[in-house]
């Protein structure tokens, strides 16, 4: 989708003190590499395309008001960017928690056309089976759960969802071993044997 969302951010007012113009190019190659990965990260969590949207291009909005101060020895694009969306999506999470009116929630909000709407109506669906897993994972403790999605949905290196949540590697190896062993455990079958059927040997006919 890497008109919608660009279009989106393109149609707001240009941030003063954004960055020089020479970055232009490298914000667009930072967009495209990593727009398809933020989409599929907050279908994730919502079916409704708008939301999608609107999550999409408010991550890339501030992506671009913040690009100067994105420090590639810091960590790589992908990893800063995501904490971006972690951040989006938990503004967003706080302000329905609040209940504001239907006005306010308005604001801003640009309405999608209807190819655009398809367009994300079918991210949406191939999405599903990653909303199923996220409302799974509500099973772990939080951090747990932040690590297994960054690097098993959303398919971040470690080292890059270490630098999205801020912890040591080391860290966040034993939460992603953690949080996949209580998966597989909660999602076992088999409780008599606490095995999944599916790690069985073939019984030959």
């Amino acid at each position: 989708m890497p008109a919608t969302s660009l279009n989106s951010a393109r149609s707001r007012p240009a941030p003063q003190g954004s960055g020089p113009v020479d970055r232009v190019p490298e914000f667009e190659a930072l967009y495209r590499a990593n727009v398809t990965a933020v989409t599929a990260y907050f279908a994730r969590r919502s079916a409704d395309p708008q939301t999608v949207a609107d999550l999409t291009a408010d991550t890339f909005v501030q992506a671009i008001m913040s690009f100067a101060t994105f420090d590639p020895r810091k960590g790589t694009p992908r990893a800063w960017v995501f904490g971006i969306a972690r951040r989006i999506y938990a503004t967003h999470c706080q302000t329905h928690s609040q209940q504001r009116s239907g006005v306010e929630r308005l604001v801003g909000r640009r309405e999608l056309a209807p190819d655009e709407i398809g367009e994300l109506i079918d991210r949406i669906d191939a999405q599903r089976a990653g909303r199923a897993l996220v409302t799974e994972l509500t099973t772990l403790p939080a951090a747990d759960r932040a690590v297994v999605e960054l690097v098993d949905l959303a398919g971040l290196q470690p080292k890059e969802a270490a630098q999205v949540l801020s912890v040591a590697p080391g860290t966040l190896r034993m939460r992603l071993m953690r949080g996949r062993a209580r998966l597989r455990k909660a999602a076992s079958p088999d409780p008599a044997h606490g095995t999944d059927p599916a790690s069985k040997p073939e019984v030959k006919k």
